[in-house]
């Protein structure tokens, strides 16, 4: 064998152990049939597909998850970018400061921050409280239990995975290149838009999966902040695997959700970099 090869074997382990094998045991799991006295019986059909393909609920939560993940991953990236500019560029005394807090969050469990916006944006939270001792208003302000308390805090949640890649990226990029490109006349938004936003489209695309996946997946915080009233796919997951005990059904509605965001995320590799070098 040679070196090569032995040194990604290590590698290739981890992949196969921890990716591939356990994957390769859901879609199976998820052509079972459903039995009254275990998990899954014995043979296999495509009745759980089925299932799920055919059903309005099913599909209305997959577009639920969907759209928050995708408004999620925009207003990520809208706030993410100008953080990781300025951690990138602007290397004063705060910069260290500066980091510690654009990335504190990950310093806490997602649990703890997500109650945390309970606590913000609750009917009698932090929020409601404040607007109604100032005379804003003297109702209820609903903040919570709805997309918009549910899409707020993810993407408090998650991020700093949208500025860690951007950050790194940004890093990496030498200056006099947006210079140049000022010297030979072009105004800053022209050189930020032709020079510095295509160079940075690899850290921008990384930050956008890792959010939007993450976003797709997540379970606890939509629970909290969205309570029954916003139903994801996720949720609706592990209610089936738990509480219903169907893992067929619940495999399959899971390699569902995973082959729509993986279809949004393969069209949007391939339509960033012809959008953005325009």
């Amino acid at each position: 064998m040679s070196r090569r090869l032995l040194l990604m074997l290590p590698a290739a382990l981890v992949l196969i152990f921890l990716i591939v094998l356990p994957y390769a045991n859901i879609i199976v799991i998820s052509f079972r049939p459903l039995s009254p006295d275990g998990a899954y019986g014995q043979g296999f059909t495509a009745a759980n597909y089925v299932t799920v393909l055919t059903s309005a609920h099913y599909w209305r939560q997959i577009w639920t998850t969907i759209w928050i993940g995708l408004v999620t991953t925009a207003l990520a990236l809208l706030l993410g970018f100008p953080v990781a500019w300025d951690l990138a560029r602007n290397r004063g005394r705060s910069q260290a400061l500066r980091r510690a807090i654009a990335l504190s969050p990950l310093l806490v469990g997602i649990v703890v921050r997500s109650y945390g916006w309970t606590i913000l944006l609750g009917n009698n939270g932090v929020i409601n409280r404040l607007a109604r001792a100032l005379g804003l208003t003297q109702s209820i302000i609903p903040l919570m239990y709805n997309r918009f308390g549910v899409i707020v805090a993810l993407t408090h949640v998650f991020l700093p995975f949208m500025i860690l890649p951007i950050m790194g990226v940004l890093q990496e990029l030498d200056p006099a290149l947006e210079q140049a490109g000022r010297s030979l006349g072009a105004s800053p938004r022209t050189a930020f838009r032709r020079i510095v936003l295509p160079l940075c489209l690899p850290g921008v695309q990384s930050g956008c999966v890792m959010v939007f996946i993450l976003t797709i997946s997540a379970y606890v915080t939509p629970m909290l902040l969205g309570g029954m009233r916003v139903k994801t796919m996720p949720m609706t997951v592990v209610s089936t695997l738990i509480d219903a005990f169907r893992w067929p059904l619940g495999a399959a509605q899971a390699l569902v959700l995973s082959l729509c965001g993986g279809l949004i995320l393969i069209a949007f590799m391939r339509l960033t970099p012809m959008r953005w070098n325009r």
